[in-house]
């Protein structure tokens, strides 16, 4: 099961020969109700025995994973913008109506607080609360987070390169690496438009190390019925698994809710079959542009020139090998 078109909609499990296949399943992650929580990296690291990726924070606010890598399957990106979420009234602002109100008192049951006392200069700076200054002074903020994964592209490039058959396409139509059969040739890496996958690098005594790791999208527990740990997971169903199609429709009216609301920058990312990658089996709704969350804008399966190469390359072979035969023939005379 290794087939794989290059291009075109197409239902990848019965395009890799499975005959009869379920329902292709994916991931729809609506980033609008993100919260950051990392339940989906932990719950992915426990179920498949990933190992830990470093524990301190790296300066991209609470990011301490950078992005996915061969010890990352999952990844929460979190980016800091000076902006308002739709309608949105973000940043803090000062009541000047409570500007007197003693909440100590408040706290103690005295229903008619009387005024604080005055203060006394003393000739420090005084600490200014956050929007004091009125309404130029606030600052809209606001967080975009999102839980990143492998696309499980309908045209995979890594399922194209690898020479040994490790990567295949399973009967869910996801892209699975097999740990025991790859060599590690490691062509699979640059083939991927999204940077996902990477061999693994640790001690030698672990037979995951230096071969091609990435997201399985737990195939072990769909071969059970259950959903993917992450999904499982989520306390906000910001990832959400199950039938493609389903997904698709559903995020269609996600999007429209959140532009009717006023976000108007809300778009999906990775549902069209009709993309470079024929659609991703793990799609997003993202509130930016792709390339605020690290995503390549309209990336391309690597290998969709591959056909004209190979035709190119059959093309030259075929000429000089008339080449040769016309200069032979012509010696002879």
């Amino acid at each position: 099961m290794d087939r794989n078109s290059f291009y075109g909609p197409v239902d990848p499990a019965r395009d890799a020969g499975w005959v009869d296949p379920p329902a292709r399943k994916g991931f729809f992650t609506d980033t609008s109700i993100c919260i950051g929580c990392k339940a989906c990296e932990v719950a992915c690291k426990e179920w498949n025995a990933v190992p830990e990726d470093g524990m301190s924070l790296t300066g991209m606010s609470y990011d301490n994973s950078v992005g996915l890598g061969a010890s990352t399957w999952r990844h929460v990106a979190f980016i800091e913008q000076p902006a308002s979420s739709g309608n949105q009234e973000s940043g803090v602002r000062h009541d000047e109506s409570h500007a007197n109100l003693d909440v100590l008192a408040l706290a103690g049951g005295q229903g008619d607080p009387s005024p604080p006392p005055a203060s006394v200069d003393l000739g420090m700076p005084l600490p200014t609360l956050p929007g004091a200054g009125g309404e130029d002074s606030s600052v809209p903020f606001r967080w975009l987070m999102e839980s990143d994964v492998c696309k499980h592209c309908t045209h995979a490039a890594c399922l194209d390169v690898c020479p040994t058959g490790a990567l295949f396409r399973t009967e869910f139509g996801t892209v699975v690496v097999q740990d025991d059969i790859c060599n590690g040739c490691g062509y699979c890496v640059p083939a991927c438009p999204y940077g996902v996958i990477e061999r693994r690098e640790g001690p030698k005594n672990d037979h995951a190390v230096g071969v091609a790791q990435k997201c399985t999208l737990c195939y072990d527990r769909l071969g059970e019925g259950m959903e993917p740990a992450c999904a499982k997971a989520c306390p906000t169903q910001s990832i959400q698994f199950g039938d493609l199609d389903e997904l698709r429709q559903r995020a269609d009216v996600r999007v429209a809710e959140l532009v009717e609301a006023g976000v108007v920058d809300a778009q999906l990312y990775g549902h069209d079959p009709a993309d470079g990658i024929g659609g991703a089996g793990a799609f997003f709704l993202l509130l930016d542009k792709p390339e605020v969350y690290g995503l390549p804008p309209d990336p391309v399966v690597t290998t969709r020139a591959l056909p004209a190469m190979w035709g190119r390359a059959a093309m030259a072979a075929g000429t000089m090998l008339a080449g040769a035969a016309m200069a032979f023939l012509g010696s002879r005379r």
